[in-house]
């Protein structure tokens, strides 16, 4: 009995010619594919120009003056000088002291609000009437704009003759039988009037992160550590300030980012005196004031360059919190 072999089947593209196969992403090659893809990213390239135009340009422009000699007062001067004015702003006694003056703020702005947001969040955590409402009060500090805060700050709160605080004093020691000090808030205490009042405005935002943390937590843990009988301090100690660690770098490094570049506070409350200046106030009297572009400009790209390093930390933690809830969920 014969058997009827049948053909083999052949690649109408030739011999050796093996079907293509499609890449990874499961788009196919070619020039319909690239079609594809221009034709979904084009809706963003207008986006892309106008953020490259708004915020690139005028950083190179900014790093490109911060290497020349830029007086306006002194147009005939100009030259190119390379990093005399980076070394300006780091050795001259009054650009180094809003350096230190810079990081105190920060430093003391961020510590205190993260402070305080956590022992907000940790209240606000808990179910009671009227939650919501509480919740909203809380945050409208922040929602406030920051010059209308300093303002307030200012005539309202901190006015040596009619300001809420000396009076608060005042009917404490008529209470108390005893005469209470009336200080001038913000010139003796320049530095300090300045920090309470961005305390106020930043707590709110440091709470609202903090609380998100706190809901995020696993109930079923806390009230496992409560049924081997762990108390409250034991479970915040041992399960919640774990839990916010990531919340906590999150918030500190956020809040750093916009303190650093505070200057509505500085500006409306001292006026950059009393040793209260900071960067962004002496970007602000070098370029407007003295007319030093190149010194000015010199200054800006250090706060750039201070604010990308704590934004490169802050980005990590954030994707850092996306693993970890990607790996739960």
């Amino acid at each position: 009995m014969t058997t009827t072999e049948r053909p083999a089947a052949t690649d109408p593209r030739g011999p050796g010619k093996r079907p293509g196969k499609r890449p990874a992403g499961g788009r196919p090659r070619g020039r319909g594919g690239n079609a594809r893809v221009w034709a979904t990213r084009a809706p963003l390239l207008p986006a892309l120009v106008f953020l490259i135009v708004a915020t690139q340009l005028p950083f190179v422009a900014t790093l490109v003056i911060s290497l020349f000699e830029w007086n306006a007062l002194y147009p005939e001067d100009r030259g190119f000088t390379g990093l005399d004015n980076y070394q300006s702003v780091l050795n001259e006694s009054s650009l180094r002291n809003a350096v230190i003056t810079t990081v105190l703020l920060t430093a003391t702005v961020v510590v205190v609000s993260l402070l305080l947001g956590l022992l907000l969040a940790l209240l606000l955590d808990r179910k009671f009437r009227g939650r919501g409402l509480v919740r909203t009060m809380t945050i409208t500090p922040f929602l406030l704009v920051p010059i209308a805060a300093a303002l307030m700050w200012k005539h309202l709160l901190f006015n040596p003759e009619y300001g809420l605080l000396n009076g608060l004093l005042a009917k404490f020691g008529d209470l108390f039988g005893f005469t209470a000090p009336q200080p001038d808030w913000i010139s003796d205490m320049p530095l300090l009037a300045v920090e309470i009042a961005l305390v106020w405005q930043w707590t709110p935002f440091m709470m609202l992160i903090l609380l998100a943390g706190l809901q995020s937590r696993s109930p079923e843990l806390t009230e496992a550590a409560r049924i081997d009988g762990a108390g409250n301090w034991q479970v915040f100690r041992y399960l919640t300030l774990p839990h916010l660690r990531r919340y906590l770098e999150l918030g500190a490094l956020l809040g750093s980012i916009y303190i650093v570049q505070n200057f509505e506070a500085v500006y409306t409350l001292t006026g950059g005196g009393l040793d209260t200046a900071n960067l962004p106030y002496v970007i602000y009297r070098e370029f407007y004031q003295a007319q030093d572009y190149g010194v000015a400009s010199a200054a800006g790209v250090l706060v750039v360059i201070g604010s990308l390093a704590i934004a490169v930390l802050a980005l990590r933690v954030v994707s850092s919190l996306f693993r970890e809830e990607g790996s739960r969920g």
